[in-house]
């Protein structure tokens, strides 16, 4: 790796006042709160993908079925998406360069283009739960067609997106905005659902996968939340962010890269858990095979009250909107980054689209659809995983800051995780039986 200091580094997104501040940070001249806030961001916008419809989807499928059963699923992919995304930060930060730029510059053609496949794949996965649950949330909440929604929901997220030509920054604020408001209201939820701790506890450090049904909404939970798109976004969005002078430097702002990305994916991962306790405390007793947000929502009403329905609807839009434009952004990252070239925003935003619309036009359940997409995404994981993992390691790429090898036991026992439930899962689709699964 080229480790030359790059030249003054403050992009166009920054005034001069954050600019002076992230400068002083990285200097050592702040401490505490005063030293974050000026280089938060990208793990904001990161902590959308971990809170998008798909989310919402397998969460409430999780906690109607099996209660807390699965609380321990949902930390343990949280964990795991720390510690991916911390390696993908650290990526942009060290090399000046995204995951995707790395794998065309470094691997052998054929790898890329299949890598590139596998990712668009996914991108489009990701594409489908974002954009049908922003529409999903609309029309039920103004009592829209479906269609309608769609529509509505694409035209919010292109104007949000004409936010990145003011700068990264501005963007930053919207979506860290309606993050708060997803996290506001599952808050609100938390107030409102009867909630047993002592079982949310319990669950939360007992592993355990009741049936082979539980497996399936497993991997899904693992899918809508470490996702593919978002380990291929981090180390774009900081890759040419801050462009740090020196070693020290660079040091310090992986350092501080590193506890943004705990601070976001907990409160990401708090939001998770509050999505299954939601759910459980709603529905586990009288109405375990509530299976779709459309039902969720018309179950909440009467048992909860109309305002906890209407609060879970407000956090459905926030989450669909927010996650949309960051996988729009994700997926022009990844085309342009594999194959070199860019497509206009609009144009990304029309392709990735097209799925959705093909869903609904054939009349597939939506919710059930947004379940599959979080499963193909969990199968598309390993490739961006395992690429992560291979070049944090590599000294000829980032240097003095290569993996520790208990970070690269710790990242390797993540991948393995994800491959054994991937594993289980394609068994099961072929008819095999898995013991105690049955």
């Amino acid at each position: 790796m080229d480790h030359r200091t790059r030249e003054e580094n403050l992009p166009d997104g920054l005034t001069k006042s954050t600019a002076a501040a992230v400068r002083e940070a990285l200097e050592g001249r702040r401490r505490g709160a005063a030293l974050l806030l000026p280089l938060a961001g990208p793990a904001v916008v990161v902590s959308v993908a971990y809170m998008d419809p798909g989310n919402f989807a397998t969460n409430i499928q999780a906690g109607a079925r099996y209660g807390y059963a699965l609380l321990w699923v949902v930390v343990l992919a949280n964990v795991v998406a720390m510690l991916f995304q911390g390696l993908s930060a650290k990526l942009g930060i060290v090399t000046g360069r995204n995951l995707a730029e790395l794998c065309r510059e470094r691997l052998p053609a054929p790898l890329v283009w299949a890598m590139w496949g596998v990712s668009e794949i996914a991108a489009m996965a990701t594409d489908l739960a974002e954009f049908l649950g922003g529409a999903i949330g609309l029309s039920l909440l103004f009592h829209l067609p479906l269609i309608v929604g769609m529509a509505v929901t694409a035209v919010l997220t292109y104007v949000l997106l004409l936010f990145e030509r003011a700068g990264f920054r501005p963007l930053e604020l919207v979506i860290g905005g309606l993050v708060g408001i997803i996290g506001l209201c599952y808050l609100l939820e938390l107030f409102i659902t009867p909630v047993e701790w002592s079982g949310v506890l319990r669950h939360i450090a007992t592993p355990r996968l009741p049936d082979a049904q539980a497996v399936t909404i497993a991997v899904g939970i693992i899918g809508a939340t470490v996702m593919p798109h978002a380990l291929f976004l981090h180390s774009g969005l900081t890759q040419a962010r801050v462009a740090p002078r020196n070693e020290t430097e660079r040091t310090r702002l992986v350092r501080f890269s590193n506890i943004e990305v705990v601070i976001a994916l907990s409160i990401a991962g708090l939001i998770n858990m509050a999505m299954v306790i939601m759910a459980s405390g709603a529905f586990h007793q009288g109405y375990p095979d509530v299976a779709e947000i459309e039902s969720a929502y018309h179950t909440l009403a009467p048992l909860l009250g109309i305002g906890a329905a209407g609060i879970f609807l407000l956090s459905l839009i926030a989450s669909g909107i927010s996650s949309s434009v960051v996988g729009t952004l994700a997926g022009q990252m990844i085309m342009q980054g594999f194959v070199g070239f860019q497509i206009p925003l609009w144009l990304r935003r029309v392709v990735t689209m097209v799925p959705s619309f093909v869903v609904v036009g054939l009349g597939v359940n939506a919710t059930q659809a947004l379940v599959v997409s979080q499963v193909v995404l969990s199968l598309a994981l390993p490739v961006p995983m395992i690429a992560l993992v291979a070049f944090t390691s590599r000294a000829d790429v980032m240097g003095p800051h290569r993996n520790r090898s208990w970070t690269v036991a710790l990242a390797l026992a993540g991948a393995a995780a994800v491959l054994a439930l991937n594993a289980i899962l394609l068994l099961q689709t072929f008819g095999v039986t898995i013991p105690g699964l049955g």
